[in-house]
């Protein structure tokens, strides 16, 4: 049981700080966009990367490679700018919401995004491969599965109160100008991830 409450506590740890993958979750729950799908997807991804990490940590110690960690960020970087001028364009292009129906994406679209916003981000692998493996690799077989398991429960508890906590107030903001208000959070949330990415992670690789 302690095993199980470290890995839980460790794992809400590295998932509580505000990152562009919660951002993302808290965005759709506020649409009503395939909440289930999404934070179903989001706990499931976590725990294939925190099982990679606590089982064969060494066998991914490539991931480290310095060409592997700028590919990542570069990928990021790229993805985040795409994403930032969806968001532009739908707040102040022409194109306009629906107040009754505020921009839904489907299924497939929900589920491109939850991967872009889960595997191109180095932290990610960090936090679930590195942190957890590192912490764990010391742990009998028996541990390492309740820690890992604790660690697995705490990202699927969280993203859906993430998730459905956001559309539990969706109805507060299910229209244009709050639309409008949010997006520019998001996007401003996402221009500062792109200048610590490319100031912190990228500048140094290459300079």
């Amino acid at each position: 049981m302690e095993i199980l409450l470290l890995g839980f506590m460790t794992g809400l740890s590295l998932i509580l700080a505000l990152g562009a993958q919660n951002i993302f979750v808290i965005e759709q729950g506020l649409k009503k966009n395939n909440i289930f799908i999404i934070c179903l997807l989001c706990s499931l991804f976590d725990a294939l990367l925190i099982g990679l990490g606590i089982f064969i940590f060494h066998y991914f110690l490539f991931l480290s490679s310095p060409i592997v960690i700028l590919i990542l960020n570069i990928s990021l970087v790229i993805f985040l700018l795409h994403f930032i001028y969806q968001k532009i364009s739908k707040s102040f292009g022409v194109y306009k919401y629906n107040d009754d129906e505020i921009s839904a994406d489907s299924i497939s679209q929900s589920i491109m995004k939850t991967l872009g916003f889960t595997f191109l981000n180095p932290h990610v692998y960090s936090d679930t491969v590195f942190f957890l493996g590192n912490f764990s690799k010391s742990m009998e077989i028996v541990p390492k599965i309740t820690f890992g398991l604790g660690a697995s429960l705490a990202s699927l508890i969280f993203f859906f109160i993430l998730g459905y906590g956001a559309k539990s107030v969706s109805s507060y903001l299910n229209n244009s100008l709050a639309w409008k208000i949010i997006n520019l959070f998001i996007i401003f949330f996402m221009f500062l991830i792109i200048c610590f990415v490319s100031f912190t992670e990228i500048y140094p690789l290459i300079f």
